[in-house]
């Protein structure tokens, strides 16, 4: 596709505040040991300014930015401010490179929200400015509302602050009510001034959009928040910004091979699950169902994709359920290495489509075991879950396994945040011979849990859940989902079937090979 101009620039800088502006979201709370680990990952990506939180809140939030301040990363680091001499002091005690310093614009916050005047405004802003400056710090300041502002204000607020020394100022549309016109107008204006920033929130749906027509008119940096977290819709979703920009206009802003990690490091942190449509980190962003879909893929890649999934760390999946047609079963089946003729292809596709009209996700496990049946084989159990029991109450959520791996039967028990985890861990020590969790001379059976699913399918206290797990071993990965009124067992069983599934594939590829011994 031939580019259409957006900026000048050819990179366009990004301020990530997932650890401010996002954690306003209700529900999310981050450790300083949290804030740490999204921020090493914002870092690793080159994202260019991380506003680390509000060091006004607590001394809890001043130590966890003090933590991100102390990491040397790259970025530059700062803190939210208010236009208050001691947030700027509670900053400089965190030590970071800079604040981003938030004054009142629109009359609604000036009157009505800080009880002042537009007068009285701009020059605590100047003050606060010289005050930051005086003590090394960087100064973006920002005017809160700035979209529902009265524009001739908020050109003479900023301007202030930009002749008192800031290094830059940002277009605000605080409660995302301002459309892409609105937008592009009033930072036309404010890019004459200075270095201009864009903040856009998305309870209309233009954060996206807000973003270019601001870049257009002349800013030349971005706020955002990963996955969009954020008060109410949301902020600007960084990673979409990164995408668009790169792939639409030729513009550089992070490393994009690494805006998939970076998503899902955030989605641990905050505990926002990454939606299914989600472009750039959703499961179904690089997956394909349908027939057609999936047959033009196989052929060519870019057939039904803007851009390779790996330009952002993903890979291409073909999931199976009532549109799948031939080309795509037989491609998941030779994913495992299982060959099957055109007559047994037929009768595992007519099943596939028979389960899928059910409702039902047809999992890895799912096909292979259709597929067994189908070559009348019988399956061969490498791993099976014998017995489970756990306890959630007290301190220390416990569980114990025992798995009959091969003809030996393994006893183990684990600890962890909860049941289900403690279940993961209890399996892992029972798999791994010395306790590493590592493959070895003594059997050691090494996995990777990559995803963890839960729905329940009915309702009551009752309830039925369905889990669904993706594992990896090296690289081969299966799917793999067991339903049960036990999440716990649910989330075992799961398990267990997908180590199974994966050992059961080594083995064949083994016996495929001569003179070629497993490794477990």
């Amino acid at each position: 596709m031939t580019r259409t101009p957006l900026t000048d620039l050819d990179e366009v800088q990004l301020l990530d505040t997932t650890l401010r502006d996002g954690e306003q979201m209700p529900g999310v709370s981050l450790t300083p040991g949290e804030k740490v680990r999204v921020a090493r990952e914002l870092d690793a990506a080159g994202v260019h300014l991380i506003e680390a939180g509000s060091a006004c809140t607590s001394e809890g939030e001043r130590e966890a930015i003090r933590r991100v301040a102390d990491e040397g990363l790259d970025a530059t680091v700062t803190s939210f401010a208010r236009g208050v001499k001691r947030d700027v002091d509670h900053a400089l005690d965190c030590g970071v490179d800079g604040v981003n310093l938030v004054v009142p614009a629109s009359d609604k916050h000036v009157e009505t929200k800080v009880g002042s005047t537009r007068d009285e405004v701009v020059e605590t802003t100047v003050e606060l400015v010289e005050y930051a400056n005086d003590h090394g710090l960087w100064v973006e300041v920002l005017g809160e509302d700035g979209s529902r502002a009265d524009l001739d204000y908020l050109e003479r607020l900023l301007g202030a602050g930009l002749d008192a020394g800031a290094d830059r100022i940002c277009y605000c549309d605080t409660v995302g009510a301002a459309d892409p016109e609105r937008t592009a107008r009033v930072v036309s204006r404010l890019a004459d001034l200075g270095p201009t920033s864009l903040h856009t929130h998305d309870d209309l749906g233009f954060g996206l959009a807000n973003v270019h027509a601001g870049l257009k008119a002349g800013a030349d940096t971005v706020h955002g928040t990963v996955l969009g977290v954020g008060e109410r819709a949301g902020n600007v979703a960084l990673e979409e910004v990164a995408i668009a920009l790169g792939e639409s206009y030729g513009v550089d802003t992070v490393d994009l091979s690494r805006l998939y990690r970076l998503c899902r490091t955030v989605s641990e942190a905050t505990g926002v699950a990454l939606p299914p449509n989600k472009a750039v980190c959703g499961a179904n962003a690089f997956a394909h169902e349908s027939g057609i879909h999936t047959d033009g893929t196989l052929k060519d890649g870019t057939m039904y994709e803007p851009y390779p999934p790996e330009t952002v760390g993903r890979e291409r999946r073909l999931v199976l359920g009532k549109h799948a047609g031939r080309a795509g079963v037989k491609a998941a089946l030779a994913e495992h290495d299982v060959a099957v003729d055109d007559d047994e292809l037929r009768e595992v596709v007519a099943r596939v489509k028979e389960l899928g009209e059910r409702g039902k996700r047809v999992t890895d496990a799912d096909l292979l075991a259709i597929a067994d049946d189908v070559r009348g084989r019988e399956r061969e159990r490498h791993v099976e879950l014998v017995d489970l029991s756990a306890t959630s109450g007290g301190n220390l959520p416990t569980a114990s396994v025992r798995l009959r791996v091969g003809d030996e039967e393994r006893v183990a028990s684990g600890t962890g945040a909860g049941p289900v985890d403690a279940g993961l861990e209890a399996v892992r020590a029972a798999l791994s011979g010395d306790g590493s969790g590592e493959d070895g001379a003594d059997g050691g059976v090494a996995f990777d849990l990559d995803s963890y699913h839960v729905d329940a399918i009915t309702g009551g206290t009752d309830a039925v859940v369905t889990v669904e797990v993706d594992l990896s071993r090296g690289d081969r990965s299966v799917s793999v989902s067991a339903s049960d009124a036990d999440i716990t067992r649910a989330s075992v069983v799961g398990m267990v079937d997908g180590l199974d599934r994966l050992l059961a594939a080594e083995a064949d590829a083994a016996d495929a090979e001569p003179g070629a011994v497993a490794d477990d």
